[in-house]
């Protein structure tokens, strides 16, 4: 195996334990931490709601949608990129030219997925550290009211009746909704990364439409934990922001779809290894290469 060929597996098995780690921590944050034990009020008609099994937008779905879609959506506007264009880094491997395509690939969808995983711990973090109460929680509760003296208006701890462990530790997580956030992150990136990809002749308007339709289907699943009675409004309303503000540092930090918008420069050291700049060479030979 030549140095360079080593240079790639390092950093591909480097980048694969990171993600790891991050979706391990997920992981660890769900199985192990208990949610923060809140107390409520007795006249608090916002946690009053009716629970049902029920919801307009699912994880699978979610899933399909969120995650799915936009890594085929890459791989097809990368594959066409490659077409015209060269793009990624060529790589060798056992001797064989991989096509560039692959690496560009590999790195797009390796920072989505990365970030992903990030917008979700942070979500699972702040979950897991406020407690909020769902507003179907007295549903799940079924509290004890023989044991509750309203004329102390705030009662903590709350007696539940309830046996259904897994229910009752769902409904104190609350704030923010793990679905506006995720929803917004993976749309708000695909928006993002269709701006900065999606760079062919087509008719003027099929951009724009297509981002604005990712921007609803986010827009509608928010709209729905509300209206399932999973979350209240301010949970849905930040989690949105959170989804959206992860989407931009990983786009802006992370990922190099902002390169080719720098100075040849500032690119060289940024982005020398994920993305091959035009006119690498000044020099006045005919024989200089050109990049995309």
């Amino acid at each position: 195996m030549s140095m360079m060929e080593a240079k790639y597996v390092v950093r591909v098995v480097t980048d694969f334990m990171l993600l790891l780690t991050v979706g391990g921590c997920i992981f660890v944050v769900k199985k192990v931490w208990s949610p923060f034990e809140r107390g409520m009020f007795c006249n608090d008609k916002s946690i009053s709601y009716p629970f049902t099994d029920h919801e307009t937008i699912s994880d699978t779905v979610l899933l399909l949608f969120g995650v799915a879609m936009p890594a085929v959506l890459m791989i097809l506007l990368e594959g066409w990129r490659a077409k015209h264009n060269p793009v990624g880094k060529p790589v060798r491997v056992c001797n064989r030219h991989a096509p560039s395509w692959m690496w560009a690939c590999y790195t797009t969808i390796g920072v989505f997925l990365f970030g992903c995983a990030c917008s979700q711990l942070t979500t699972d973090i702040a979950k897991y550290s406020v407690g909020r109460l769902r507003p179907h929680f007295v549903s799940i509760c079924k509290p004890d009211w023989s044991k509750i003296d309203c004329n102390q208006t705030y009662v903590d701890p709350i007696p539940c009746t309830s046996e259904d462990s897994h229910r009752l530790k769902e409904a104190r997580l609350s704030f923010p909704s793990g679905h506006a956030s995720f929803s917004a992150f993976t749309m708000v990136y695909l928006v993002i990364y269709l701006q900065m990809r999606f760079r062919f002749k087509s008719p003027r308007l099929l951009r724009p439409f297509l981002q604005f339709v990712f921007l609803m289907m986010t827009f509608y699943t928010c709209l729905s934990r509300i209206s399932d009675y999973k979350h209240h409004w301010s949970d849905v309303l930040f989690g949105f922001f959170l989804g959206t503000t992860v989407a931009i540092l990983i786009s802006v930090f992370v990922s190099d779809l902002f390169c080719g918008s720098a100075d040849r420069g500032q690119l060289q050291r940024q982005c020398g290894d994920t993305i091959q700049l035009q006119e690498c060479s000044r020099s006045s030979s005919p024989d200089k290469t050109r990049f995309v």
